[in-house]
Formats: C-alpha cells, sequence, structure tokens
C-alpha cells in the first residue's frame, strides 16, 4: 500500500501542495518518497529512500517549477527501499511520469517485452514498465490519454495510477482495484489515494470507480470507462470528515479500517510471483529439520503452518517462539537446519536474535515479512514480501491473514513438490484460495453488526475461554491475544479442556469456540455441551446452517462454507478480531493504542 497524489493548478506552484500532500498521506506508507512536475515542456524530479521530512531536508521538495504534479509516498513490494525504486518513475525520453499504487502481476513479462524493444529500465519496481508502456503507444500515435488507456489494458494486477508528459497540460488518473479519488477546488483539481491528500483544500469528492480512467485540467475533468471509452457522468459528493476521520476513512479507529481492508490485502497476497513462491519452497524441501520462529501474532500464524506443512506436505515444522529458540534449540542448530522467521516489521528483536545465533551456526535463514529492507530481509538467504501495507493499529490483523495466506500457499506448493497432493487437490486447494478474499469479505459485511451486539452482550464477563481444534488451535489463541491485547480480558486458549480445569468455568464465564465442519466437530459439540451445564455461556463460531451447534450455542456466527479445514483460519478469525474490537469500545478503551504495547515500526 503506498500513497500517490497529484494536482493541476491554475496558478500557484504544485511543489509545496505535493509535498503536504504527501505528509497527509505518510500513514500509506514511509519508506521513500517522491515529486515531479511539468514546466515550460520539461519534468522536473526529486525522490530518494526515507521518510518525507528526510527526503525534503536533503533535496528541497517544494523548489520545483511548474502548476502540474504527481507525487509518491511508498511502501515497497517490490524492489528495496533506495532512490532508484522509489516512484515516480518515468521513461526513456524523461518526459512520462508515473506514480502507483498497487501490484502489477505480469510486469516481468512486459518487461522483457520492452526490452526486446529497446528500453532501458532504472528500477527492480513493477511500476517502471508503465511508463515505457505509455512510451511505446505514444510511439505508435496514440495521444497521451488514449496511450494511457492502451498501457493499462495490458496491465494484470491491481493499480492506481496518475501520469504527467512534460508536453502535456493534462494528468490522466486509472484505477483498478486500488484506491483513488478525485478533488475539486477553485485552486484547481486534485487526485489521491486517499482524501486526506487534499482534505484541506476541498471536499468536493469524486470516487473513480474500478475500470475507469480520468483526464484532468486545472479546469475540469472528464471520465471514461477503459473497456468501451465511453464518458461516465459523476456528480461530486461533499465529504464533511476532518482530516482525522479522513485518514481512517470514516472508521473510528485504525484498527476497524484495518479489518475492512484484509479482503484486498488478501488478493494482493493471491498476486506474489511464483518464482519467489518456488525459491521459498525449494529451500523448504531441502530442510532436513524446519523451524518456524516467531512472536506474539507471528507466532500464531507459524503455529497454523506447522499443521499446514504436516497435513499437506509431510513436513514437520516446529513452531518456536523466538525469544525461546536460543535455550530450547540453540546446542542442536547446524548446518542442516533451516529456519523461516515470520516478523511483520522484520526488525522483532527477538526473532533477531534468534537468527542472528543460527546464522552464526550456519543454518540456512529464510524470511516472512512485511517490510523490505528490514533487518529479516538483509538476513534471509531468501524472503518473501507478505504485501500488506502498514499497519497503523498496534494490534494485528491484516497482517495476520497476509502471513497466513502466505504460508498457506507454500504449504500447498511444498504438497505439490514432495508429491504428497495431487493434481485434482492442488486445483482444489488453489481454487479455494482464491475464494478467500471474497469470503472474508463477506463475513465482515454480514457479522459485524451481530457481533456488536454480541460484544454489547457479553462485555461484562469475567473472563474468557477460547477453544480450537486441529490448525484452529491457532485460531483460538490469536483471538485470546486480541481479547487480551486491546480489551484487557482475562483470557485463555485451549484445544482440548480436562476435569481440572473445567472446575474453575461458571456463570461468569463466556466460552468462544470455533467449529467449521471437520472431523474434530463431535468432540467440540461435546466440550461446548459440558461447558454450559457448568453455566458457561457459549459462542460458537460455525459454517452457516449448522442446526446441532446452533441449538447448543447461547450465540453464533455464520461463516460461509469452505469444504476445506486447512483454508479455514482466515476466514474465521475475522469475528474474533471484530469481538475484541467492540469489545474494546464497549470498554470506553482505544483499540489503536493499548497500554504497555508498541510496534517495532508504526507511524505516531
Amino acid at each position: 500500500m503506498c500513497g500517490i497524489f497529484g494536482c493541476i493548478l491554475k496558478e500557484e506552484e504544485a511543489a509545496p501542495i505535493i509535498h503536504e500532500s504527501l505528509k497527509r498521506l505518510e500513514y500509506r506508507g514511509y519508506d521513500s518518497c517522491g515529486v515531479a512536475t511539468v514546466f515550460k515542456g520539461n519534468l522536473w524530479l526529486k525522490k530518494n529512500a526515507g521518510k518525507i521530512d528526510e527526503v525534503h531536508r536533503e533535496l528541497n521538495l517544494d523548489d520545483m517549477p511548474g502548476y502540474i504534479g504527481i507525487g509518491h509516498t511508498r511502501w515497497a513490494t517490490h524492489g528495496a527501499p533506495t532512490k532508484e525504486n522509489a516512484h515516480p518513475h518515468t521513461d526513456c525520453s524523461g518526459k512520462i511520469a508515473v506514480v502507483h499504487n498497487g501490484i502489477i502481476e505480469n510486469f516481468a513479462e512486459l518487461r522483457r517485452e520492452l526490452e526486446a524493444k529497446g528500453h532501458k529500465f532504472k528500477s527492480k519496481t513493477d511500476t517502471e514498465v508503465i511508463p515505457h508502456l505509455i512510451e511505446e503507444f505514444i510511439k505508435k500515435g496514440f495521444s497521451f490519454p488514449e496511450a494511457v488507456r492502451e498501457a493499462i489494458k495490458k496491465l494484470k494486477g491491481s493499480y492506481a495510477i496518475a501520469v504527467i508528459h512534460a508536453n502535456e497540460n493534462v494528468m490522466v488518473c486509472a484505477r483498478k482495484e486500488s484506491p483513488l479519488v478525485i478533488g475539486l477546488s477553485k485552486k484547481g483539481i486534485f487526485c489521491a489515494s486517499d482524501i486526506p491528500a487534499f482534505l484541506p483544500y476541498t471536499n468536493n469528492v469524486i470516487v473513480v470507480e474500478d475500470g475507469e480512467i480520468a483526464i484532468l485540467t486545472a479546469d475540469g475533468y472528464e471520465i471514461r470507462r477503459v473497456e468501451d471509452w465511453v464518458k461516465v457522468n459523476k456528480k461530486p459528493k461533499m465529504i464533511d470528515w476532518t482530516v482525522d476521520m479522513a485518514e481512517k476513512k470514516g472508521f473510528p479507529h485504525f484498527m476497524i479500517k484495518e479489518i475492512h481492508e484484509q479482503p484486498l490485502c488478501l488478493k494482493n497476497t493471491l498476486r506474489l510471483r511464483e518464482e519467489y513462491l518456488d525459491l521459498m519452497t525449494t529451500f523448504l524441501d531441502r530442510a532436513k529439520e524446519l523451524f518456524l520462529i516467531a512472536c506474539g501474532t507471528s507466532y500464531h500464524a507459524c503455529f497454523a503452518a506447522s499443521y499446514l506443512f504436516a497435513k499437506l506436505a509431510r513436513r514437520t515444522a516446529h513452531p518456536v517462539i523466538a525469544s525461546e529458540f536460543i535455550e530450547n534449540y540453540g546446542n542442536a542448530i547446524g548446518v542442516e537446519s533451516t529456519i523461516l522467521a515470520v516478523s511483520q516489521s522484520g526488525e522483532t528483536a527477538d526473532t533477531l536474535n534468534a537468527l542472528l545465533y543460527a546464522r552464526d551456526k550456519a543454518a540456512t535463514i529464510l524470511g516472512l515479512t512485511n517490510v523490505i529492507g528490514s533487518t529479516l530481509t538483509r538476513i534471509a538467504r531468501v524472503y518473501i514480501c507478505q504485501q500488506s501495507g502498514p499497519e497503523i493499529g498496534v494490534a494485528a490483523t491484516k497482517t495476520y491473514t497476509s502471513q497466513l495466506s502466505v504460508l498457506t500457499q507454500l504449504a500447498i506448493k511444498l504438497g505439490m513438490k514432495r508429491g504428497k497432493i495431487g493434481h485434482i487437490q492442488y486445483e482444489e486447494l488453489t481454487s479455494w484460495i482464491k475464494k478467500i478474499p471474497d469470503i472474508t469479505e463477506n463475513v465482515i459485511e454480514n457479522c459485524e453488526e451481530k457481533i456488536m451486539n454480541i460484544a454489547e452482550k457479553y462485555v461484562g464477563s469475567r473472563n474468557f475461554i477460547f477453544v480450537g481444534k486441529g490448525v484452529n488451535v491457532a485460531t483460538a489463541m490469536e483471538g485470546r491475544l486480541k481479547l487480551l491485547e486491546i480489551a484487557y480480558m482475562p483470557s485463555i486458549a485451549y484445544s482440548t479442556l480436562n476435569a481440572d480445569e473445567i472446575k474453575f468455568i461458571g456463570k461468569e464465564t463466556t466460552a468462544v469456540f470455533i467449529c467449521p465442519k471437520t472431523e474434530n466437530r463431535k468432540r467440540t459439540m461435546d466440550e461446548m455441551s459440558i461447558l454450559k451445564e457448568l453455566g458457561a455461556r457459549i459462542i460458537a463460531l460455525i459454517e452457516e446452517g449448522d442446526a446441532e451447534i446452533i441449538e447448543i450455542a447461547d450465540d453464533y456466527i455464520e461463516i460461509p462454507h469452505i469444504p476445506l479445514e486447512e483454508l479455514t483460519p482466515i476466514p474465521y478469525i475475522i469475528p474474533l478480531q471484530l469481538l475484541a474490537y467492540y469489545v474494546s469500545v464497549k470498554k470506553g478503551l482505544n483499540p489503536d493504542m493499548p497500554r504497555n504495547l508498541a510496534k517495532s515500526v508504526t507511524v505516531l
């Protein structure tokens, strides 16, 4: 997730406004930034790695001429945070500049085609193919807006782009899946990833929809459909948000905004390049012994992955809390050991300490992180970026489900590589994992209001118990952690309750059962009945229409049918994230700022 901004002004210099507006988008990314303007037939460009204030101190982003310009603040997904990889990106002529938010799936193929035609590339990004494609179509006689249209018709993946040309007094914007809005004011016209970028100048907003292209001038705009070039008539809407509200897209907290972002984040994880997954899978297959190390929420993703690797690939993987790794396994680590470390920030101290120790023992280090350029990416022999964008809320939500998605894909590929799953099962798994983003969106849309009411009902509970079986033990652990982190509710997680533990359960206990239709369902129902007899109140996460459990539970949340147990942890964690959020809010707490907790990487 990155932030893009563009403006065409009637009189004022664009660069200072672009700089200010990028600051308001810095929550969308902050590892590099850049600005490009057009003045008297020339393209002016300044960019570098670093946060906006750092780059401005070095380059003075305000000192650029021209009434037209674009800017970008980046969260890297392709290519490390370097000056070369920072946006805007240009074509061979230096006349076209593009800023982009999204992921181009077929960029490697397009790059090879363009290089064969003589195009020279400067970066390692997916974005850079876009200005070169536009250049190619302009050479063929297309107008600037038409060339942008032809270029994006060749793109696979997601994008919101803003494009300028040194010889043109227009800006062209387009969108597919990534957000894009237009702001109208007396000063001129703006485009941006999010409304807060231009909110101090105007609250008159047009939302660009998927498959639309906008042609902007200082005096007006035109929106067309990419598919057939037909004009789209849209009336602007007045937004009454403050800048703070706009940063959260109207949500009261970043946490709930980020819960709602998960369907898009999951789609992005499914756009990982096959060669990255294949390379990682090769190292996982070669490993004599495999450890999955992480902390907190990332550890729960590893815990789930250990089930997935065992079930799908017949590959033993030991999930270990990073702080315990050296003491428990340090003397046994050697050249035949492989460590897959999972860290959202790539800077988690306990995880890095374990990795440095393992590296000194000649172990192979692999990484899964959300931050390219982090220490983990420098230590790891191979790493994958989970592509969930910056997470501002301290309690991990979208980063957890993104980690689960990547680890599930690795388990499926590993199973195929090792000959443990056949082509039919592989096709079924890959087909269903592509449905998970839509299923997740369904859960959020259809269950949120009910969960809000459940939170109201159970906010006074003395303690909570979370119970899951199989791979959903991890779901129980993560649900318990969320409630503990942001609502401070005493809670525990189990796979099976024993007699001694049952003694402490009474009427002030709320038990949350994760119970998809799996081979463990009968045992889960028996435990549910026992706890109910002891006076506990039961909340059940069930598959739609599970009448037997509905009869036992006090409250239930229905999840769409998923025939494969391996894919249930992602949609089944969503209600527990929402439950924790709404219990926290009902208690009058700020879920974005839980006490005594912080991220390794965050924006304040």
